[in-house]
């Protein structure tokens, strides 16, 4: 990748210095990763038990795949919604409505009767439960400039996987002696905690109100950034290798359960893919200030293109075990937990005043992708694991091409 001077690069970043932030416009991390994980966890939570609940109210596997698919639109169409709305009346009301919506419509998936009414339960609890995935990331941008933001970010993150790491061992137990309903309790308990810490302990981070003149102000808003070439491919770079952790989503279970596994042996093995990526994080929040975004960026999706390749390859020549599929999944998270967070911290910097905006369209963008790979893998895999992964290489390979295309100011050198 080469600088390039473009006409609508973005100017430089001139936020203050964490030094400068005020102290009580300080964030506790630990919070933001709490409403930050709330999303993933309930994603993850109910994944182990799709074949079951198939069975249980009477429909296919892919019908009942549908409760992860639209869950991830329901994601999408959230992260449009409250990225413009934090912008205009700060991050801490808006957060508080989301996880409220959050909390009921997880009532109403435990005591749904059918698909139809779970699917749509499950859409209500992704557009409440995103409100922590936007806002923790705008809020972060919100007290620290770029290089300090995509450190912050990788601790959360890294934190954040504790979410997904335990979601589907506790689903797969709840399954196990309670029914898949119970998941839905869990996810209503784990909730209220959420919004009584956000209530007392939460400061507003917005400095500056920005104006939104209705539904056409909110449409003007995501064109501006959609115009600048440096937030386009970097929203491309960020959809399409995390696009390799929603084919593998989509996948596994049928693989898993085509092994002749249970539940529980999806949940264990999905356990090293989090440690995975906890430790990708990790190494984000520890070396993206030193190393800058570009270098972290490459290094984490060359990664994620070496997982996937190697998965496509074991699944082709060699015997198919539950080791051979999570394996590889676990290098290719290892790449996301770097890359992620440096991609996330360059979108938001292209327009800082608008970080609130930026985060929600990366989001839909992210969770828009992750929702057509979900069908389009569960439409394609069979139970040896072989389209999943050709997906997984498609997807790394598209976020290698993307990055190439992205102006070398934008990410911080490298």
């Amino acid at each position: 990748m080469s600088p390039r001077d473009l006409a609508h690069d973005p100017p430089p970043d001139l936020s203050p210095s964490p030094a400068e932030a005020p102290p009580h416009r300080v964030p506790a991390l630990w919070l933001l990763v709490a409403m930050t994980g709330i999303g993933p966890f309930t994603m993850q939570i109910m994944i182990p038990s799709l074949p079951l609940i198939a069975r249980d109210l009477g429909v296919s596997y892919g019908v009942a795949q549908l409760t992860l698919a639209l869950y991830l639109a329901g994601v999408a169409l959230g992260q449009l919604l409250y990225g413009p709305l934090s912008d205009r009346f700060g991050r801490r009301p808006v957060l508080l409505a989301g996880l409220g919506l959050f909390v009921v419509a997880s009532a109403l998936a435990s005591a749904a009767a059918g698909i139809v009414t779970l699917t749509l339960a499950r859409v209500a609890q992704a557009v409440g439960a995103c409100t922590g995935m936007v806002l923790g990331r705008a809020i972060i941008r919100d007290v620290w400039p770029r290089e300090q933001a995509a450190s912050r970010m990788g601790y959360v993150v890294m934190g954040m996987t504790i979410a997904p790491m335990v979601a589907p061992m506790l689903g797969a137990v709840l399954e196990n002696h309670f029914g898949w309903r119970a998941t839905m309790i869990a996810c209503l308990l784990g909730g209220l905690p959420v919004i009584l810490a956000t209530w007392h302990r939460l400061p507003e981070t917005l400095k500056e109100p920005q104006p939104l003149p209705g539904l056409r102000g909110m449409l003007e808003a995501y064109l501006s950034l959609l115009r600048l070439s440096a937030f386009r491919w970097i929203a491309g770079v960020n959809a399409a290798s995390i696009g390799c952790f929603f084919a593998f989503m989509s996948g596994a279970p049928l693989v898993s359960e085509a092994m002749g596994k249970t539940p529980r042996d999806y949940a264990t093995a999905f356990l090293c893919i989090s440690v995975s990526f906890a430790c990708g994080s990790w190494i984000a929040g520890r070396y993206s200030s030193r190393l800058g975004t570009a270098r972290m960026l490459w290094t984490g999706l060359r990664i994620g293109v070496v997982g996937a390749v190697a998965m496509l390859a074991i699944q082709l020549l060699l015997p198919h075990t539950l080791l051979g599929f999570f394996l590889p999944m676990a290098v290719i998270a290892l790449g996301n937990g770097i890359s992620m967070p440096n991609a996330v911290a360059a979108a938001v910097s292209v327009r800082p005043e608008r970080a609130g905006t930026a985060s929600g369209l990366l989001g839909a963008t992210q969770m828009g992708v992750g929702a057509l790979l979900t069908v389009l893998t569960g439409a394609l895999e069979g139970g040896a694991g072989i389209a999943t992964a050709i997906v997984m290489v498609a997807c790394g390979t598209a976020a290698i091409l993307a990055l190439r295309r992205v102006p070398l100011a934008t990410v911080g050198g490298g």
